[in-house]
């Protein structure tokens, strides 16, 4: 009768032996070469995830943009457009990224006309490829007086169009006071035509070019806070100055009626009004000390001169 062979019962859980175990060689790994192996094991998964990654990111990639170059913007700006405003414009550029394909197919009109679209401070886009960069180009609107209307700010360039409301520390912007109507939700893009603050913006937009053109280095508008409209047309009292310009510090500046109705309130012409102020301007070098109103609009000697001292 055959003997029965003895089972030897093998135990998963970890502890001391009761029996002295037989050393086999080969059957035993070193605490340091499991540890290695382990680590390897973590390299070789992380390895496959980061291809896998690899792999998932060059799909997205070639759906989105085929096998086409992707577009570096460029946009040329003045050195008053802050970088906030540079990025609504690169914002728009990217709103449609199959237009930033480089290929021999690239059309620059679609990109040109969604930046107008969506930021209208840039008129005219032009949008040009130099090799794999996309240079954007155009007159930037240039805002030149702001309007407060309830909760609301907004400016106006020259061509009273409206522009939201951006931080600019470093444009004399000038405030509009006295409009004749509330503007609620005016159309960003659209120009806003209302005569008195027509009026205004032309009076400022003469002083922005005066600027530029004779005091480059110390603009005047920096020291104008407001133009008062309220009297626009005469409207509360016709014998009073129709427009005037108020200083930082209060020094009210009498310019008198709208441009280029000077003949009829016989007022001396708008340029020699311009020349008046800038004359004075040169004179004491601020318009911000020892008077409280300067006259612009009254005929008489050709500096002009404080209508009231302190």
């Amino acid at each position: 009768m055959a003997k029965k062979k003895k089972t030897k019962k093998i135990s998963l859980k970890r502890g001391p032996a009761k029996k002295k175990r037989k050393k086999r060689k080969g059957t035993s790994y070193h605490p340091i070469l499991i540890g290695l192996l382990k680590v390897v094991g973590i390299v070789v998964v992380l390895g496959a995830a980061g291809v896998g990654f690899v792999l998932l990111r060059g799909y997205v990639w070639r759906a989105v943009f085929g096998n086409e170059r992707r577009a570096a913007l460029v946009v040329a700006k003045p050195p008053w457009v802050t970088s906030q405003l540079e990025e609504k414009v690169l914002a728009a550029a990217w709103t449609n990224g199959e237009n930033l394909k480089l290929d021999e197919h690239f059309n620059a009109k679609p990109l040109e006309e969604n930046i107008e679209y969506l930021v209208p401070w840039l008129k005219k886009v032009k949008v040009q490829q130099f090799g794999d960069t996309l240079h954007i180009t155009g007159p930037w609107r240039k805002p030149l007086v702001l309007v407060e209307s309830r909760r609301q700010k907004f400016y106006v360039d020259a061509e009273l169009v409206v522009l939201d409301y951006v931080d600019i520390p470093t444009l004399p912007i000038v405030k509009v006071r006295g409009l004749s109507a509330l503007i609620d939700n005016p159309t960003v893009g659209e120009p806003l035509q209302l005569d008195d603050l027509a009026a205004a913006t032309v009076i400022i937009n003469l002083l922005d070019k005066m600027d530029q053109k004779v005091t480059p280095d110390k603009p005047l508008l920096h020291e104008i806070a407001a133009i008062d409209v309220s009297n626009f047309g005469g409207r509360r009292n016709n014998r009073k100055p129709h427009i005037v310009l108020c200083a930082k510090n209060d020094v009210q500046i009498v310019w008198g009626a709208e441009k280029d109705a000077w003949v009829q309130h016989f007022e001396v012409p708008d340029d020699e009004k311009l020349a008046r102020l800038y004359e004075y301007y040169r004179q004491y070098g601020s318009l911000l000390g020892g008077v409280k109103s300067i006259n612009l609009r009254d005929p008489q000697d050709r500096i002009p001169q404080p209508i009231e001292r302190y």
